[in-house]
């Protein structure tokens, strides 16, 4: 509410939801959340990796999603233990970005798709699920493809540069454009193309815009 927006910290009962970091794989969400959280009062909140995702999203797709969508949800719900609460990605991009690329993409059947739909519909109905802000790591696909082979993690070199423009075009629709489906707070985008010294100074750029977001 607007009264646990303009509270202080220290008196507000209802603190408001987390920042939520959004981009395609690689395109620098953990360096994102890593500099905020060794330069700032700050909680950060990690998703769950899954090697079985890359590997067989057929076999996995519903069984791991449906577990994403429950761990995001209690993410989103856990005590805030900081001013200012990040978080990597969120359940609606969960189900936006990644339940729609399996789908899209036929990895998963509609029935899947319908059933994990469903709960997504009933638990954002019905439970408040505030975001403050969203950061939005703009990166090119093949910026991301390269820094995947850079990084070298057994997991993701299964990944071809398709799937990250499938990605990419994913988050576009939805952060960008808004024709996809509803954005849940506002979206500050920043081009995260470059390497890593340039990014920490776009990070230092940004900082009050995103720390202050909660307060806004």
């Amino acid at each position: 509410s607007g009264k646990a927006r303009t509270c202080l910290w220290t008196s507000c009962s209802f603190p408001s939801g987390p920042i939520c970091v959004e981009g395609n794989i690689a395109s620098g969400k953990t360096t994102c959340l890593d500099y905020f959280l060794n330069t700032s009062n700050i909680q950060v909140k990690s998703r769950l990796q899954s090697a079985l995702m890359y590997q067989d999203p057929q076999r996995w797709g519903i069984s791991l999603q449906t577990y994403i969508q429950l761990t995001m949800l209690d993410k989103h719900l856990s005590a805030m233990t900081a001013p200012v609460t990040m978080m990597e990605r969120s359940i609606f991009s969960a189900k936006h970005i990644f339940v729609e690329n399996l789908y899209q993409s036929g990895k998963m059947p509609e029935v899947d798709y319908i059933v994990l739909s469903e709960w997504f519909d009933w638990i954002t109905a019905n439970v408040s699920l505030p975001v403050d802000l969203i950061v939005y790591l703009q990166t090119s696909p093949q910026t991301c493809h390269e820094r995947l082979k850079q990084r070298c993690r057994e997991e993701e070199m299964v990944i071809p540069l398709e799937h990250l423009e499938f990605i990419h075009r994913l988050h576009e629709d939805w952060l960008i454009k808004g024709s996809s489906a509803p954005v849940p707070a506002p979206v500050l985008v920043i081009p995260a193309d470059y390497d890593l010294q340039k990014m920490l100074h776009k990070y230092e750029e940004h900082r009050e815009k995103i720390l202050t977001a909660t307060n806004s």
